[in-house]
């Protein structure tokens, strides 16, 4: 079998959809020895030795999505022949061969006002026509499988939910080292609370700003920083604005975008991770500071207590008070805070991308008509 992947968001910062595709090509190549992968990469990333797996063929695609979708995938996929396109939301114009397609989430559809005016128009117009091509969706939560029934015209059987996971980089390390290592590259001082997401309204940074100045001022004796770990997008002056204003801003800090070693460091070094997204497909988050031991106050919203289960503290993205007693719960109690931790590590194990990677092969196997598809781990390796 050959199977082609748009992989054009590695080393483009787009978070969850390069975490996502990174993820998937490295389980590919561990776990199917006997196909060939195609991964489509922009210029600047198609030379870096560690971009893909080295047994995977690499093409170079524009990093314009016009170009990309509308010229460069369409010629490539004409001249490589491959068993199928994978690509994340949306298919080229005109694709030869069957398209499987991952769509995290359609906050696009229920709330565009997360999402510049053009950004969303361009959503609803390219995704709506990449689901009805598509021979299979996938997606990442129930919840996210549920709202695209909810919102297109297709088949149940052809929406397939496989579930992200904790890349293995995320793992428990010495607080000690952690925070050391902290400091030193971010000037970022212990104790601390954090956050991670581009700065963008659902992530609802502007809330969090919010909680955290009013929980300094009913516990003054709480000696924590928050950190907002993100990328700078289209709505970070508001953000930096409201901080800007804070009765807590000379406790507030941005680190901007941060590779996933600092990344690592930032979660070990924390006393806990408040997630309070408005709207989110999956939430990764939350499962990579579980898998790091870090304990985890998140949202009830969305695909988010989902993925959280029970092994973080929930509350009402909107619900001010709700969300400084979560945090104050965990600053204070530290016998919740390690209950928390213990759970959230169990709650992270149970989620691998070796068996997101399966799950997405047997798309690829059944979708490309194999007779036997990819049932287990030594079957691929075959």
């Amino acid at each position: 079998m050959r199977f082609s992947v748009d992989a054009h968001a590695i080393g483009r910062h787009l978070t969850g959809n390069e975490v996502y595709i990174r993820n998937l090509l490295n389980g590919f190549a561990a776990l199917d020895q006997s196909s060939e992968f195609i991964a489509y990469l922009t210029s600047d990333i198609v030379d870096k030795p560690n971009a893909v797996p080295a047994r995977m063929q690499r093409r170079t695609v524009s990093a314009n999505p016009f170009i990309r979708l509308g010229f460069d995938l369409t010629r490539l996929v004409y001249r490589d022949a491959p068993d199928l396109l994978h690509v994340q939301y949306t298919a080229p114009l005109i694709c030869p061969v069957p398209v499987v397609v991952s769509v995290h989430d359609v906050s696009f559809l229920e709330h565009p006002d997360y999402f510049p005016l053009q950004r969303a128009k361009q959503l609803q117009i390219t995704v709506k026509r990449t689901i009805a091509a598509a021979a299979r969706v996938l997606t990442v939560s129930e919840f996210s499988r549920e709202r695209i029934l909810r919102a297109y015209d297709v088949d149940p059987d052809r929406v397939v939910v496989v579930p992200n996971a904790a890349s293995p980089v995320f793992r428990p390390i010495s607080p000690e080292l952690a925070s050391r290592r902290v400091r030193e590259r971010f000037g970022i001082t212990t104790p601390f609370v954090m956050t991670v997401g581009d700065l963008q309204p659902r992530k609802n940074q502007l809330g969090l700003i919010e909680a955290f100045d009013a929980l300094l001022q009913r516990c003054p004796n709480l000696p924590h920083n928050l950190v907002i770990v993100g990328k700078d997008t289209w709505f970070s002056s508001r953000v930096h604005a409201l901080a800007n204003r804070s009765g807590a801003r000379s406790r507030i800090q941005f680190t901007g975008w941060v590779s996933d070693d600092d990344l690592v460091n930032l979660y070990n070094a924390a006393d806990c991770l408040v997630f309070p997204s408005h709207y989110e497909g999956f939430g990764l988050p939350v499962l990579e500071a579980m898998a790091c031991g870090c304990a985890v106050a998140c949202s009830d919203r969305s695909a988010v207590p989902e993925v959280a289960d029970s092994a973080a503290l929930l509350f009402h993205p909107s619900d001010h008070e709700a969300m400084i007693s979560a945090m104050k719960d965990l600053l204070v109690d530290l016998e919740l805070r390690t209950r928390m931790q213990r759970l959230g590590l169990q709650r992270a194990s149970l989620f691998s991308w070796e068996r997101s990677a399966r799950q997405t092969l047997n798309v690829y196997y059944e979708v490309a008509g194999a007779a036997s598809g990819v049932a287990t781990a030594s079957e691929i390796r075959k």
